[in-house]
């Protein structure tokens, strides 16, 4: 689990350092590229409670 929770960390820290520093000269492409990267960062979060709920259920 705690592969998972620094893996979390480094997406956490490549999200936020793409809004400050590498955003999109676009506003269009940019708003899609925070989306899917929303998106990524949620389903890891479902996936991380899916993972720990099955460790809890043995």
């Amino acid at each position: 689990m705690k592969l998972h929770l620094i893996f979390f960390a480094v997406l956490i820290v490549g999200f936020i350092s793409y809004n400050l520093f590498l955003e999109s000269e676009d506003e269009r492409l940019n708003t899609i590229i925070n989306i899917l990267y929303a998106s990524v960062l949620f389903g890891y979060i479902a996936f991380m409670a899916f993972a720990l709920l099955k460790k809890m259920k043995k």
